[in-house]
């Protein structure tokens, strides 16, 4: 019986310590249902939520978000340091213009929770959206040679111009494959 204790603890702790914690939109967003059931994947994906007439950008991999980051200071000619970046590494879903992305940064955990993030440019003239996602499509072949796959979250109650926006948006970047995030819901009645 000890023994049987033994692996139960064993299984247990094993469980507790591989499981991945479900993290927060920044947002909140009421996603709508579907009766197909398909798991979100561990690495190599992008998640752009929607939500309030706002974007956000979430990738999963650190490495992915600090070479990301790195890609998105040349372009916009701002530096960041490794602390900097290993700070950025751990916030897995964010929506603030790059030129606001320091402070928010250097922001706590908590702090960065309350805060009101105002979401990503994704018009005409800063479209900073269309540039996160191409840096992060760039680093995940660069760091793991694979393709970087890509979903959409978006509210249930949004307004269908901020969709067709991201929509735009991965098209012209050729990126006519992609996921809608959803609710399991019932499977429809025949």
């Amino acid at each position: 019986m000890t023994a049987m204790c033994d692996v139960a603890f064993l299984l247990l702790t094993f469980f507790i310590l591989t499981a991945k914690p479900k993290t927060e939109d920044p947002v909140p967003i009421d996603i709508p249902k579907s009766s197909i059931q398909q798991p979100v994947p561990e690495s190599d994906f992008l998640t752009i939520s929607v939500g309030k007439q706002k974007a956000f950008f979430g990738t999963e991999g650190t490495d992915i978000r600090k070479q990301t980051l790195t890609q998105m200071g040349e372009i916009y000619k701002i530096t960041f340091t490794p602390e900097e970046l290993n700070r950025f590494s751990t916030i897995p879903s964010f929506g603030v213009p790059f030129n606001q992305l320091k402070q928010f940064i250097a922001l706590t955990a908590d702090q960065q929770k309350k805060y009101v993030q105002p979401g990503i440019p994704r018009d005409s003239v800063s479209n900073e959206l269309f540039n996160w996602i191409r840096e992060a499509r760039k680093a995940t072949v660069a760091l793991h040679n694979t393709q970087l796959r890509i979903a959409i979250k978006g509210d249930s109650k949004e307004e269908y111009p901020v969709i067709k926006d991201v929509i735009g948006i991965l098209q012209k970047q050729k990126v006519n494959k992609f996921s809608l995030i959803t609710d399991l819901g019932a499977a429809p009645k025949k």
